[in-house]
């Protein structure tokens, strides 16, 4: 009876066991997303507040002391405070607004410089002044705004309607109605546009559309017009950040930055045998690059920049974010046989559109009164025809200059340059030689001139660079070059003086532009993407000859971050322009050897057109 009663309590203990190892425990309340999604906002906003910066312009004309007269917004894109924002809030009735007081979340008022502008992309760069030497900006990521897709959502933080009256942005949520959008308002044109239906209003302008990472994908450009006037209508466009980027070197350099256009117009046309349209170019300029590419009337355009085509708009969208002078690759079809080739993009220069209800003038009629430079940021402004703001011009210049210096200083070689070595040409070549030294002026033996020798083989030719009514045959020579004997003239002149071997203060910084370094065996490459290096460039002139001078920077080819091609501010390329009319002589350097302290190119290729002049193979430099 016991072990039967104690057979039994076991078997309740393990049933009481048993029972409480499967009772499931007491359910834990769901999570919301809804509620997780709005955290995550609202934590997302704390972090990039911080780089929306409120931005006020001052009215001198009105108020000595300078009341304020509008604002927009802008964001930090860099620890020294430098700025984006609008141009049109940079803009006072065609003129440039030098300074401006900027306030930051953090409730502190900065004073603030205009550096540099885009009028095309209504863009503009600023600089917030810190406090005291050496203090940092908080900054926000640039994103990437090919990626953007409609549907996706997207945050506007800025100055709306100039309520941020304590300097905290206002803050909007809403999704990507479409992308690379070409709208006319008929006194602005933006391309690749960003439409949104984010609310914003007067006051957002120049503030940045964020992802919901954090990064910046574009700009505000405004709403579009409708009946309640300035404010929001349901339906906004921005500036795509991958545009601005295509600019930012023009504009951290004090250039007023210029759009391209392709040299040619071009139409849509149905093909008979399916429903695909074709784009088709019906009209080339005789001055082109593309016309000097055989571009003709009649091919069909099929990519540019790496974009298909299939509409003027889509187009004009295209060609609409890149600056003049880069050079792009294009794949046309005529008949049956598709091309590819590069070409460079001519200058697009607007016309100064004046808005409906601007007033006819300042005071009294006539142009307004000229914006005054004031506070803080007034030692960082310099006026200088052709430039935003040259102080920063000078500046960036300067700098790449010191950073070429330390890898070769050439000041002191003025006297006699020799290079010897071998070239290949056409899978022929030989011996060469390139001489540059100074002799005596046959029209006045007590001056000496430049002469520059250059031995090919057995053909010799000579040149004096400065001779009065030198014809473009013989500036261009030898023949196919594009000016090879002109272009060691100007590379001498200019690593040896600098900035003083410009004519009317000449020498300044172009912004950056795209180079392709072709395939050492000469072939074409399969993409030329894979072979763009992006290089800060150097404008100079002399003798009434234009060239260009490039520079590498790692922090532009991030595709090279494992291991860049060449130490920062290494001259690798150069153009020199004999004839506006015809192809630059393209230098290329590379192969670099430290020579008593120098870092020596030891191969140079010479392109002229889209076709290789020659291959030289640099054995021994005597700098003198």
């Amino acid at each position: 009876m016991k072990k039967r009663l104690l057979m039994v309590g076991l078997l309740s203990l393990g049933l009481a066991a048993g029972f409480l190892a499967v009772t499931p425990a007491k359910p834990v309340a769901a999570a919301d997303p809804a509620k997780e999604a709005e955290l995550d906002r609202v934590n997302l906003i704390k972090k990039i507040r911080p780089a929306v910066v409120a931005v006020y312009i001052k009215d001198f004309s009105r108020d000595p002391r300078g009341s304020i007269a509008g604002g927009g917004s802008g964001v930090i894109i860099d620890k020294e405070g430098y700025c984006l924002t609008n141009f049109h809030v940079v803009d006072h009735g065609g003129q440039i607004t030098p300074t401006f007081a900027c306030g930051m979340p953090n409730g502190e008022l900065y004073d603030a410089v205009t550096v540099g502008v885009d009028r095309g992309g209504d863009t503009a760069m600023i600089k917030l002044i810190p406090k005291k030497e050496g203090d940092t900006f908080p900054v926000a990521e640039l994103g990437d705004s090919d990626t953007l897709k409609p549907g996706d959502w997207t945050m506007i933080m800025g100055n709306a309607q100039l309520l941020s009256t304590d300097f905290t942005p206002s803050v909007s949520f809403g999704l990507v109605s479409g992308v690379n959008r070409y709208v006319d308002f008929g006194f602005a044109e933006h391309t690749d546009a960003i439409q949104y239906d984010t609310t914003a209003n007067q006051g957002n302008s120049g503030g940045p559309i964020f992802n919901m990472k954090g990064q910046v994908v574009g700009l505000v450009f405004g709403g579009a017009p409708g009946k309640r006037g300035a404010f929001n209508t349901g339906i906004g466009y921005g500036l795509p950040i991958n545009m601005a980027k295509n600019f930012l070197g023009h504009m951290r350099g004090g250039l007023f930055s210029d759009h391209a256009t392709l040299g040619a117009t071009v139409s849509s046309q149905a093909s008979e045998e399916s429903d695909v349209v074709k784009m088709t170019v019906n009209q080339v300029l005789e001055d082109s690059d593309v016309g000097r590419r055989g571009i003709i009337e009649g091919d069909e355009l099929l990519n540019f920049a790496g974009r298909p085509l299939t509409s003027v708009n889509q187009f004009k969208s295209a060609l609409g974010i890149f600056p003049k002078e880069w050079r792009l690759p294009l794949t046309y079809r005529r008949g049956n046989e598709k091309k590819d080739t590069l070409v460079r993009l001519m200058s697009l220069t607007p016309a100064v559109v004046k808005k409906k209800d601007a007033p006819p003038g300042g005071p009294g009629g006539g142009a307004p009164p000229k914006p005054r430079a004031f506070g803080a940021g007034a030692k960082f402004w310099e006026e200088k025809k052709g430039f935003t703001n040259y102080y920063f011009n000078r500046q960036v210049r300067d700098a790449l200059l010191a950073d070429a210096k330390k890898l070769g200083d050439y000041s002191p070689l003025t006297g006699e340059w020799v290079w010897t070595g071998t070239y290949d040409r056409d899978m022929r070549g030989g011996d060469f030689l390139v001489k540059i030294e100074d002799v005596k002026d046959p029209a006045n033996p007590k001056d000496t001139t430049p002469e520059v020798t250059l031995a090919l083989g057995a053909a010799t030719y000579k040149l004096n660079p400065l001779k009065q009514g030198l014809t473009v045959v013989e500036l261009s020579e030898p023949p196919f070059s594009g000016g090879l004997m002109m272009a060691a003239y100007q590379y001498r002149r200019f690593l040896t003086l600098g900035a003083k071997g410009s004519e009317r203060e000449a020498c300044h910084f172009a912004g950056v532009e795209p180079v392709y370094l072709m395939p050492a065996d000469g072939s074409k490459p399969k993409k030329y993407e894979d072979v763009r290096v992006f290089a800060e460039v150097i404008r100079t002139e002399h003798a009434d000859v234009p060239a260009k001078w490039y520079y590498y920077k790692a922090a532009l080819n991030p595709q090279h971050k494992d291991k860049p091609l060449y130490p920062d501010g290494t001259l690798f390329a150069a153009e020199v322009t004999v004839s506006r009319d015809q192809d630059p002589c393209e230098l290329y350097f590379s192969d670099f050897k430290n020579v008593g302290g120098r870092e020596l190119p030891h191969r140079i290729e010479v392109r002229n057109g889209d076709k290789r002049y020659a291959m030289f193979n640099v054995k021994v430099t005597t700098l003198k």
